[in-house]
């Protein structure tokens, strides 16, 4: 068995797309960096992330695919998941391959599953955009963290750009240790240590508040009892529209 081992992005897995093609031999898996080889290994190929190969290689794929296409081959990725690997770089070759564009061609299980994978991706960035709060800091800034299935910050940080285009705000990923800063000009990606407490907790302690931002808290919170109608509580119902992995950092489950 032919493995491919590459450091875990984008830009390496179109390397090993190039690899494969230069070196005529293709891979039975794809594994990343610090992984376990597969039991029947009987070589490994390390791939070196290579920009101009990878450029190559998206070239290649834009005359291939149309944008929509292209643009979700590169949003799947953000899923993270190792053994989806060897799927999306099944899914580069056949495209490369092919006379005409895959994308619409559901007889094909990788193109089914890359389908699959970008609607998953697409919907955990909008379950980001409906249930993130942010929490207002004594120095203006308002903060959110959150812990998204999927790699998608990058997906949803534009929609609070847009948004708030006047505030400066910061929206981390406590599952990955990044996050987004919006200084109301530009943004910037941020890391910060996770032994801070509002990084461990994902909540501001009060200290750090600004001076009306417990008030806004519990009137949000009130507000949220008020309006709800005891006879109608449904339970499971509310479980599958607001995940409970979303609860601990909800204003309103809180407190």
């Amino acid at each position: 068995m032919l493995v491919y081992m590459f450091d875990g992005t984008f830009e390496g897995l179109l390397t090993a797309v190039f690899d494969a093609y230069s070196r005529k031999s293709f891979p039975e898996a794809i594994v990343r960096e610090g992984a376990v080889l597969p039991m029947f290994c009987d070589e490994c190929h390390e791939v070196i992330a290579d920009t101009g190969k990878s450029d190559r290689v998206w070239r290649g794929l834009g005359r291939k695919l149309s944008a929509a296409a292209l643009s979700a081959t590169a949003t799947s990725f953000l899923c993270e998941l190792p053994d989806y690997d060897i799927t999306l770089f099944r899914y580069i070759c056949r495209a490369l391959n092919s006379p005409v564009s895959i994308e619409t061609d559901f007889s094909d299980p990788d193109v089914v599953e890359v389908t699959k994978m970008v609607r998953r991706v697409r919907y955990e960035a909008m379950r980001i955009r409906q249930f993130l709060r942010f929490q207002k800091a004594a120095d203006g800034t308002y903060f959110a963290l959150m812990e998204p299935l999927y790699n998608v910050l990058s997906l949803a940080v534009g929609h609070f750009v847009d948004r708030f285009s006047s505030m400066t705000f910061v929206i981390y990923d406590k599952r990955r240790g990044y996050g987004y800063y919006y200084d109301g000009r530009e943004v910037h990606c941020v890391t910060m240590p996770e032994t801070l407490p509002h990084i461990s907790s994902g909540r501001l302690d009060e200290s750090m508040m600004d001076a009306d931002e417990k008030l806004y808290q519990d009137m949000w919170r009130a507000y949220f009892k008020a309006i709800a109608i005891k006879e109608r509580m449904n339970p499971r119902k509310q479980r599958q529209d607001m995940p409970v992995r979303f609860w601990k950092y909800l204003t309103e489950k809180n407190g």
